[in-house]
């Protein structure tokens, strides 16, 4: 059985993670040799532990590269949110832990929900592609999203004025409002981000091996101890299992 699973998971004899760099709470830090540290890193060298093959981390700066490049052969698990969109060419694992991303206004706006900010004349500013971009693109109707290149260039658009309201995730705005104040943020998250393990499509006992993992990571309590070991285990949740 491992024999296959290094074939559909590893197939040049090394597991290929790719990494997305720009969610702070997925990776938080970096090691002495500038490598990634943080849960999503964590994940990957303990699929590569457990198919007995070395880890390499391929880096990219947002998740939408990951997706894009899903059939380019540059990685063999791609660790970035689980979306409808990016289900075309890859297939996901269940979670191993979430995000809840919210809406940040100005304190003495009107808007109490998502109904008021999904109105003509409001723009959101958003992280391009993220996976809340993706959600808010197939279900906002009325307002205009203003995408920018990453999250922290989202905040410094709705900062400057450029936008009504800040799409962004929870914690995230969270340090925003203890740092600035005047504003605040909606009480509703708008969706919860499923942070998952991607592989290409046809690779079905890759992702029921990864599933398995995962869930034994999440029982064992070893997913709740790395969260507190980065220092992120006040801000993601950990799916139920």
């Amino acid at each position: 059985m491992y024999n296959l699973l290094r074939e559909q998971l590893a197939p040049k004899g090394i597991l290929r993670a790719g990494i997305n760099l720009s969610n702070f709470l997925l990776v938080s830090n970096k090691d002495s040799s500038c490598k990634p540290v943080g849960i999503s890193p964590d994940i990957a060298y303990q699929i590569a532990k457990r198919l007995e093959v070395p880890c390499e981390l391929v880096l990219f700066e947002r998740p939408g590269n990951i997706a894009d490049s899903a059939d380019r052969d540059l990685w063999d698990i791609g660790n970035i949110a689980s979306e409808k969109s990016r289900s075309e060419s890859i297939e996901f694992s269940n979670p191993y832990v979430l995000i809840e991303a919210n809406f940040l206004v100005k304190a003495e706006d009107y808007f109490k929900d998502f109904s008021d900010v999904d109105r003509k004349d409001i723009k959101i500013a958003v992280s391009e592609r993220s996976a809340y971009d993706l959600w808010l693109t197939d279900n906002i109707k009325n307002a205009t999203l203003i995408r920018a290149a990453s999250i922290q260039e989202s905040h410094n658009l709705f900062f400057a004025g450029d936008a009504d309201v800040l799409a962004s995730l929870k914690p995230k705005l969270i340090q925003d409002v203890q740092i600035l104040g005047g504003y605040k943020i909606l009480d509703t998250a708008f969706t919860s981000i499923k942070q998952s393990v991607g592989v290409r499509k046809g690779k079905p006992e890759a992702v029921v091996f990864i599933n398995q993992l995962i869930e034994s990571l999440i029982k064992n309590n070893w997913i709740s101890e790395r969260l507190i070991y980065h220092g992120v285990h006040d801000k993601l949740g950990i799916p139920s299992t």
